[in-house]
């Protein structure tokens, strides 16, 4: 499925994605899709590089397979033809029988990846001083993606769980070795059936995962097995073990990156939830957009739990514009405090007349603000650009960059967005501040998926309370609704699909 979703990217066959809602009809920019498998993030001491591949080019024709903490050249194609599905799986099981060698087994050099990015440049600066890792590196950062063969995790298999898997691997204890966390596109197979994508989000956004990951659903439930051989297999080439030299230093670097990521595993508070009470269905009955509903609720639930809101982002697509990627949506509005405020504080003082013009106000104001972030009139790009431009001509720093409030607008303690599919999966990410929350949402019909992480070590937050007060606002927010609510017949009620 990867390879035949590839060759649609190489030949520019993939149909070009129109905007969806109100504003419906625009071509979307392309150029993220064309990033999914030619792409690597180069880790640098200053800055990280993404290093882009040439279309087309016979260095990618090959995968890296991970295996026990093993990383394994296969070569895609073999004699010109490009290997079928019976020949792939000879070679997967080939290196499942490898990996199971101990005496030649490699240390985890997959763990150096999920370390913060400047103690990884630094480290792989001392592992290209040997020309057999050099050699090893360079066949990594030009695989078309990584397949990670997971052994069973020992967890209790569920939606948290499996998020936690493709997040982290279960720190290096479980599978946070099997990975390489540098490519944009990982596929994990798990022997006990978890299964996921893990993204290395630089070159694309996620929507442009899940139309990628929606297509490989698709194609392996509604394709025919494909046993045909391009060769016989007594004729295909061993999958190669990638080797590594090793030395105390690089074994200190090995154990000081494995007691990072398993501190960051000790930490991160993920709760994947599916509210069942009703979906997006319900939301557009009251021709409201179910996205700026659910902003509404997440303010709603950090209210609840904080007495406050907070700066918040959420991504919203320019791919209206060319090699355009995301602005952002400021959902904390002065119309949404008066609404939250009016269920919690002043939710005995006012009538559900009241509450209900609130929650319209609120709505409409997320919705202004979508539209206008969407079509390039959002003020944080703008910002941003003024902020380089100010660095790149050496003028000194604009008072307004240093200004305590500007400062605290850019620490998102709730960090959101909604990640659409066709089919039944979810996303998920960490938090981008110590004291915040990530959370991402995918409305269903019936039902709406969340997952939201934190941290244990904030005294701030908990991601168990936070889904609480959020099951109970979404509650309310329905029963407000269905008592009050007369359906605006002008609501712009279906401007996210595409957002």
């Amino acid at each position: 499925g990867v390879l035949e979703y590839k060759k649609h990217i190489d030949t520019r066959a993939l149909p070009v994605d129109f905007s969806r809602g109100q504003l419906a009809g625009t071509p979307l920019c392309m150029k993220q899709y064309y990033r999914l498998f030619n792409t690597y993030r180069l880790p640098g001491l200053k800055r990280d590089t993404l290093v882009i591949h040439e279309t087309g080019s016979t260095e990618q024709e090959h995968i890296i397979v991970a295996c026990k903490n093993q990383f394994f050249v296969m070569d895609l194609v073999v004699k010109e033809k490009t290997l079928k599905e019976m020949d792939i799986l000879s070679q997967l099981e080939k290196i499942v029988k490898m990996a199971e060698n101990t005496e030649e087994r490699q240390p985890p050099f997959g763990l150096l990846t999920s370390d913060g990015r400047t103690e990884w440049a630094q480290t792989r600066d001392v592992l290209i001083k040997d020309s057999v890792n050099r050699e090893s590196l360079a066949v990594i950062e030009k695989c078309l993606c990584v397949v990670c063969l997971d052994d069973p995790s020992g967890m209790e298999v569920g939606d948290t769980s499996r998020a936690l898997l493709m997040l982290h691997g279960g720190g290096h204890e479980k599978m946070g070795a099997n990975r390489w966390y540098d490519k944009p596109m990982q596929f994990v197979v798990g022997e006990d059936g978890v299964c996921g994508t893990v993204c290395e989000h630089s070159p694309f956004e996620g929507i442009v995962l899940v139309a990628c990951t929606e297509y490989l659903m698709k194609f392996m439930t509604g394709s025919p097995s494909k046993i045909g051989r391009a060769t016989s297999v007594s004729e295909l080439p061993a999958p190669r073990r990638l080797l590594w030299k090793t030395t105390p230093h690089i074994q200190g670097l090995l154990k000081a990156s494995a007691e990072r990521l398993q501190r960051l595993v000790r930490d991160l508070d993920m709760d994947v939830h599916k509210f069942e009470v009703y979906g997006k269905e319900f939301i557009k009955k009251q021709k409201m957009s179910p996205d700026a509903y659910i902003q509404v609720s997440l303010q709603l639930a950090f209210y609840r739990c904080n007495g406050r809101l907070v700066s918040t982002y959420e991504s919203a697509s320019i791919r209206r514009f060319h090699e355009g990627r995301v602005d952002n949506i400021r959902s904390a509005t002065p119309e949404t405090l008066a609404f939250v405020k009016a269920m919690t504080d002043e939710k005995t003082s006012l009538s559900d007349s009241e509450k209900i013009k609130r929650l319209w106000d609120a709505i409409n104001a997320q919705t202004n603000s979508t539209i206008a972030a969407i079509t390039g009139m959002g003020i944080d790009n703008h910002l941003l650009g003024l902020r380089e431009i100010s660095q790149e001509i050496h003028m000194e720093m604009p008072e307004i960059f240093t200004d305590e409030t500007y400062v605290a607008s850019n620490q998102f303690i709730l960090s959101t967005s909604q990640v659409p599919t066709t089919v039944e999966m979810f996303c998920c990410y960490g938090p981008v501040v110590p004291n915040g929350y990530g959370c991402c949402y995918n409305p269903q019909a019936d039902h709406l998926l969340f997952s939201v992480t934190s941290f244990h070590g904030s005294t701030e937050t908990s991601s168990a309370v936070f889904i609480k007060a959020l099951d109970e606002g979404l509650v309310e927010m329905r029963d407000l609704c269905k008592t009050s609510n007369k359906p605006q017949s002008n609501a712009r009620m279906n401007l996210l699909t595409h957002k």
